[in-house]
């Protein structure tokens, strides 16, 4: 089974998720929401935002880059099985998408 979880959507934070799935979506998705270097005392925590004003398929590639590497980092029970985006071609802002598996599920 497979969830999708978008970079721009609304945290509503659990601070007891009812299940394990639950906590796993609910981390990936703040991982996604946090850039690097603005978690107090948890400076790595989250993506690095380098790909900001790069032309966009530089930008894409350095993202999908960053986010493999803090989900192997900070949830390795969640296995990216896509990467896609929503882009804004008027202001050109483009949003991760992903489509994410639980390890063991």
């Amino acid at each position: 089974m497979t969830h999708t979880i978008t970079a721009n959507e609304r945290l509503t934070i659990t601070f007891a998720p009812e299940t394990l799935i639950e906590e796993i979506i609910q981390n990936v998705a703040m991982i996604l929401s946090t850039p690097k270097n603005t978690a107090p005392l948890f400076r790595d925590f989250g993506t690095s935002i380098t790909f900001l004003d790069r032309p966009t398929p530089a930008a894409e590639a350095l993202i999908v880059a960053e986010i493999y590497d803090a989900i192997e980092m900070f949830e390795p029970r969640a296995e990216i099985i896509n990467v896609s985006f929503v882009r804004d071609e008027m202001t050109g802002k483009i949003v991760p998408s992903l489509e994410v598996g639980i390890n063991g599920e």
